[in-house]
């Protein structure tokens, strides 16, 4: 059993978990997600890894309420335990397979829109802990469903956009990199992208524009973690490729995003379906 140690609510319908996990803190690194499952009768729950600390030996996740089985993750309170934390998963960011010195000549940026901020966090902790300073643009629909900006402000530079213009830049975050790259004279050498598939498919293709290489997540559309249900399959250049074994990050300019949000799209209307896992939602 996975003792929930703090629980707290970042934003409606979003909460953040620190899970006691000592061998997958451990082994944690930026990029890689976790399978939780609420009790022996649950169902498996792709999350990304928000943080993780090896000394307290806690992971911390985010949940966004969608379905009948993120509900019951976040009724969870501090002092219960999840059944099953299993990870760290999938490939870490190709961050990491740079040396210092090819790192702090990068100028990094970073966009995250809605839950997508979480697994970007660990990522700029990662770099500023390299001494790299990432810019981030956040993104929300209005200034309420900003979450982890207080976080990522310690990490990074952050740029805010809100589509309501509630708070920081008004527009969207497609929009903020454009007033970035051609009002404000900023350079990038590369992007890293994670959000709602919609957003990511319109980011990527802007950076394309401005020629800067992006990777995009795709954590969203995994169900077993293991890759033997198949139900992640992406096309990525032409191929076929698993998101929870080839992943989650994958070039954005290689991915098929319209393939991979009419599969989201089959379940829309299904009550029963999480859409931000892919996965029917149909246990007790």
């Amino acid at each position: 059993m996975f003792e929930i140690i703090t629980k707290r609510v970042l934003a409606p319908n979003i909460t953040e978990m620190r899970v006691k996990a000592p061998l997958v803190a451990q082994s944690a690194k930026p990029g890689q997600f976790i399978i939780v499952r609420t009790d022996r009768y649950g169902e498996r729950i792709p999350l990304t890894i928000c943080d993780y600390d090896v000394k307290e030996g806690s992971v911390t996740i985010v949940t966004q309420s969608v379905g009948i089985s993120t509900n019951k993750i976040n009724s969870l309170n501090a002092g219960e335990c999840f059944e099953d934390f299993a990870g760290p998963l999938g490939n870490p960011s190709d961050l990491l397979e740079m040396s210092e010195d090819e790192l702090k000549k990068q100028k990094i940026l970073f966009i995250a829109g809605g839950v997508g901020t979480a697994p970007v966090y660990p990522q700029v902790k990662w770099l500023k802990e390299k001494g790299v300073e990432a810019d981030v643009i956040i993104g929300a629909r209005t200034k309420d469903l900003f979450t982890y900006v207080g976080e990522m402000q310690k990490v990074g530079h952050v740029y805010l956009c809100t589509d309501d213009g509630s708070e920081g830049f008004h527009g969207n975050v497609t929009a903020l990199m454009k007033e970035l790259i051609e009002n404000q004279g900023k350079k990038y050498d590369r992007c890293v992208i994670i959000g709602p598939m919609i957003m990511m498919k319109f980011a990527a293709q802007a950076a394309g524009k401005y020629d800067i290489p992006c990777v995009v997540s795709l954590n969203a559309l995994m169900v077993d973690g293991t890759g033997m249900c198949g139900a992640c399959r992406v096309t990525i250049g032409g191929e076929t490729k698993f998101t929870c074994v080839d992943g989650p990050e994958f070039d954005g300019a290689l991915v098929d995003f319209d393939e991979a949000m009419r599969r989201q799209n089959m379940y829309k209307n299904n009550p029963k379906v999480n859409p931000a896992t892919h996965k029917c939602e149909c246990h007790g």
